[in-house]
């Protein structure tokens, strides 16, 4: 019979981690049993029907020789909070899980990390690489050879063109495109809507001007 695999615990008690066990719990064969927190941030007991424990209580209570763990945080600090809790996880002794939408399009040979968040609609083409810690959002593009690095944050239809590297600890927004083969320096923040037709040095902030707030109310307009 086929090994069943270890059941989940999932570090956080956001949004992001009610986000995390909706789509664990039904597009995957994973068992959540527990969220964790640290235990100064700990608000509520339970989330979703079952514990939140003290993070420093983690072991005891569900250890790492029958649990594996998903870091479920967001993009805070240029993702290096969800960065250090992957590996004090590991420290720990724990495995940390990859989720992939059943949804995404994906092809094989894909290789990729441990933590990865991939949700639906996303299209991966062939020959991608991404590695540890990244997330997904839904709707994006990776183009053919792209790489993604490590830690990354790519949020909603993100078009990465094929042969693009993305550095690690990055920040891409909603509705970015970024052209072929452009190189992204790590720890790089590419707002919404930013065009990116050449490599981004290290360190790097695009950003995109608001749309402007027209000195005319909706129920003045005569031509809509």
């Amino acid at each position: 019979m086929p090994q069943t695999e270890p059941a989940l615990v999932i570090f956080g008690a956001s949004e992001i981690a009610e986000v995390a066990h909706f789509y664990y719990t039904h597009d995957s064969s994973r068992r959540i049993v527990s969220f964790t927190v640290d235990g100064a941030f700990l608000k509520e007991s339970t989330l979703c029907g079952l514990p939140v424990v003290p993070f420093e209580e983690l072991e005891a209570r569900f250890p790492p020789s029958e649990h594996d763990a998903f870091v479920a945080l967001s993009y805070a600090k240029l993702n290096t909070v969800r960065a250090d809790k992957v590996a004090q996880l590991k420290a720990r002794g724990y495995r940390l899980a990859t989720y992939v939408s059943s949804k995404a399009t994906t092809w094989p040979g894909l290789s990729i990390g441990e933590n990865c968040f991939v949700l639906e609609d996303n299209t991966i083409q062939p020959f991608v690489r991404i590695d540890n810690n990244v997330t997904l959002w839904s709707g994006n593009h990776i183009g053919h050879h792209a790489h993604i690095g490590d830690n990354c944050f790519i949020t909603s239809h993100v078009v990465i063109s094929g042969g693009v590297r993305v550095g690690e600890n990055s920040f891409i927004g909603v509705n970015a495109t970024i052209r072929d083969h452009v190189k992204i320096g790590h720890h790089s923040v590419l707002g919404a809507g930013s065009l990116i037709l050449q490599d981004v040095a290290d360190f790097a902030v695009y950003t995109q001007p608001a749309a402007e707030l027209s000195r005319v109310p909706s129920n003045r307009l005569r031509k809509i």
